[in-house]
């Protein structure tokens, strides 16, 4: 049972690893701020939920683990909620958007 979980937590970090290295892909990729900022939301949060339920369940039942699932609530809650205000605060500032047109 140890061996399982060891790898089903080893498999939860190298999913978020691969998430995060997506997610800067995309900001290097993409066209405009916007999308830029799409890509790195998405994937900083569920990359990090990943990674830190992985660390907790590597670390088992513990006092340490519960700290840790607090702090994947916290990064649940307040990532994607900075990714929204950083994106309203770039729209507010009439940040020009990517259209196909400005490609030709």
């Amino acid at each position: 049972m140890d061996t399982a979980v060891s790898y089903a937590a080893g498999l939860l970090i190298v999913l978020g690893v691969i998430l995060f290295a997506l997610g800067a892909i995309g900001i290097l990729r993409f066209p405009d701020f916007l999308t830029r900022m799409h890509a790195a939301g998405k994937c900083d949060t569920l990359g990090g939920l990943l990674v830190v339920t992985g660390i907790a369940l590597y670390n088992g039942l513990a006092l340490g683990s519960l700290k840790i699932i607090f702090i994947a609530v916290f990064i649940f809650l307040t990532s994607p909620t900075a990714t929204h205000a950083i994106a309203r605060a770039a729209l507010k500032n009439k940040l020009p958007i990517w259209t196909r047109d400005e490609e030709q």
